[in-house]
């Protein structure tokens, strides 16, 4: 095998712990607050403050990524990760929770913009796309085992807290195996020019998926609940809706990947928005129906699942290798202030409207993203910019 083939299967081991810890930590201790008997809206503020910690220090990530390399930025993501999971248990104090959730927001952040960058840069662009789907299916697995350490709760709160330590230093040990790398220095021509406004003017498409994923992700997560308690659902069947669209995104994020690698992200995107939207247009239609509503979950997740991926994969297509750090910057603000917005959007919408309209509203969103792919026009930009060809780069 070879060093970057090693390096990228550490680097998804590492991000599936990373999901795994996110998918226990976030369920956990809302479950913790729950019994303590804090209100459901001091409950959501602390549980946002995992993404006010990303949405705080994503600006400033590509500083230590260009100075310490990939590797560092990970390990001190890592360490901070660590350092808070580890003081969780030791407290039970809401304004300490907050501060460490904070504290994993932060971490967590390097951690991911580090990893993301370091596949997308070791990855060959014709397999560009699947190492990427990869990545994101890493992480959702992840995430997606995480809430089973829920179930060993009752032996003590140290006891999910303490497995997810000792995972963390197997991605330590891992990480200390592998080389550091550094991102491709900006050429002398490429500083004379704002970078975001460059990589906004250039890559404005291929940004957008990350606050969609950011949004679907979390509307479905924070606002479903409250949709499914004011239509008649009980919480058992929450529990079993809501993981479809978990698994209908896992079940398609590799093909996606290799599909874009082939015909071009901007088709595969296209063709996924316009079916990701009529399933949540669909969804209100369901009724009662838990059957069809984790069938239309599924074909949205599957459909949209790999969002976020593609659109990192189609900016590293267009931009300069260089500039490819500046985009995931960018996505990542856009993740952040996604999660951010989508309960309050969605709670203002179920107050003064109907519940069903959260749907309506992505469903809506998919389908504008999907006529911007019809206008985006990705040659002629590239040739008006860069006279190189830029694909060949990264």
């Amino acid at each position: 095998m070879s060093q970057s083939r090693y390096t990228f299967w550490v680097l998804i081991l590492v991000v599936g712990i990373a999901g795994l810890s996110q998918g226990l930590t976030i369920p956990m201790l809302t479950v913790l607050l729950e019994k303590q008997g804090v209100s459901s809206v001091m409950n959501g503020l602390n549980a946002a403050a995992l993404y006010i910690g990303m949405v705080m220090v994503n600006p400033f990530l590509e500083i230590p990524l260009r100075r310490i390399g990939y590797r560092s930025t990970i390990l001190w993501g890592l360490l901070l990760v660590t350092i808070a999971t580890a003081l969780i248990p030791m407290f039970s104090h809401l304004a300490v929770w907050f501060v460490l959730r904070l504290l994993m927001g932060v971490g967590d952040s390097g951690l991911h913009y580090a990893s993301q960058m370091w596949v997308t840069k070791i990855a060959a662009p014709e397999n560009r796309g699947r190492d990427l789907s990869i990545y994101g299916l890493a992480y959702g697995v992840g995430f997606s085992i995480g809430p089973l350490g829920l179930s060993v709760l009752h032996l003590g709160i140290w006891v999910p807290f303490g497995g997810l330590l000792v995972l963390y230093l197997i991605a330590f040990l891992l990480l200390s195996r592998i080389k550091n790398e550094f991102p491709a220095q900006i050429e002398q021509t490429e500083k004379k020019q704002n970078k975001y406004a460059f990589v906004l003017r250039l890559a404005w498409l291929a940004l957008i998926p990350s606050f969609l994923f950011g949004f679907m992700e979390t509307s479905l997560n924070g606002s479903f609940p409250v949709y499914a308690l004011r239509t008649g659902l009980s919480v058992e069947w929450v529990s079993l809706i809501l993981p479809s669209f978990v698994v209908g995104s896992i079940i398609l994020q590799m093909p996606l990947g290799a599909l874009s690698d082939r015909i071009g992200r901007k088709q595969v995107m296209l063709a996924c928005a316009l079916v990701g939207g009529l399933a949540f247009f669909l969804f209100p239609f369901a009724g009662e129906n838990v059957w069809l509503m984790m069938l239309l979950l599924a074909i949205a997740g599957a459909a949209v699942g790999s969002f976020y991926s593609l659109g990192l994969a189609f900016s590293a297509d267009i931009l300069p290798a260089s500039m490819v750090p500046t985009a995931g910057i960018i996505a990542g603000v856009n993740f952040g202030v996604a999660s951010i917005l989508a309960p309050n959007v969605n709670g203002l919408l179920m107050d003064v409207w109907e519940p069903w309209t959260i749907f309506w509203l992505m469903g809506s969103l998919l389908i504008v993203f999907a006529a911007a792919c019809l206008f985006f026009k990705q040659k002629a930009t590239q040739e008006q910019t860069y006279s190189m060809p830029l694909q060949k780069q990264g």
